[in-house]
C-alpha cells in the first residue's frame, strides 16, 4: 500500500491522447470553491436593499416561462389577471391583494421576488418549488400583467397609436 499506482499532478502519460495525466475541466462544471454568489439573482437584493432591476434581460422567452410558472403556482389564488380573485378565494380562503393596486405597482421587482421567495401573510414561500430564474420570470410576468391593466395610449408607439385612433373613429 505504500506505493500506489497513480498519476502525480501534471505528470505525462501515454494513457490519454493529449499526453497529460491531469484532465481538463468538463465544460459547464464549477470547481468546488469557485462558485460566484449572485445576491441579486438569488436573494433579490442589491447591497442589502430590495432590487429595483432584474438580474437578467427580460425577453419573450422569459415572459412565456413566467406566464407558465404563474399559471401553475400563482393563479389559484391571484387568478390569471392578477386581481386576487382565484379559485381558492372563491372557496373561502383569504383574498390576496390585487397586483393592480398602486402600492404593488410601485413596489420594486425585488419586493415581489422576496414575497415569492419567503412568503407573506397567508402566502407560503415558494423557494423550494421554484428556481431563482423562474421566480424572476414570474416577477417579469406580473409586471406585464400590471402594465396590461394600467396602460394608457401614451404607452404605445406613434404608429400603433395612429392605427388605434383610426379604428376608434370607424
Amino acid at each position: 500500500m505504500h506505493d500506489q499506482p497513480r498519476f502525480e499532478p501534471l505528470e505525462r502519460t501515454t494513457l490519454f491522447a493529449d499526453g497529460r495525466a491531469s484532465r481538463p475541466r468538463v465544460p459547464g462544471t464549477i470547481a468546488r470553491g469557485e462558485r460566484v454568489y449572485d445576491a441579486h439573482l438569488v436573494e433579490g437584493k442589491v447591497d442589502g436593499a430590495l432590487a429595483t432591476t432584474f438580474p437578467m434581460p427580460i425577453t419573450a422567452e422569459v415572459l412565456a416561462r413566467g406566464r407558465q410558472r404563474y399559471d401553475i403556482f400563482c393563479s389559484a389564488c391571484h387568478d390569471r389577471a392578477g386581481t386576487g380573485e382565484g379559485l381558492v378565494v372563491k372557496r373561502g380562503l383569504k383574498q390576496p391583494p390585487s397586483f393592480h393596486v398602486e402600492r404593488l405597482r410601485q413596489a420594486p421587482p425585488g419586493y415581489v421576488y422576496d414575497v415569492i421567495t419567503r412568503g407573506f401573510g397567508a402566502m407560503y414561500d415558494l423557494s423550494d418549488k421554484l428556481a431563482p430564474a423562474d421566480r424572476w420570470a414570474i416577477v417579469a410576468y406580473v409586471r406585464a400583467l400590471q402594465r396590461s391593466q394600467n396602460a394608457s395610449l401614451a404607452d404605445v408607439s406613434a404608429a400603433v397609436r395612429e392605427r388605434l385612433l383610426a379604428e376608434a373613429k370607424k
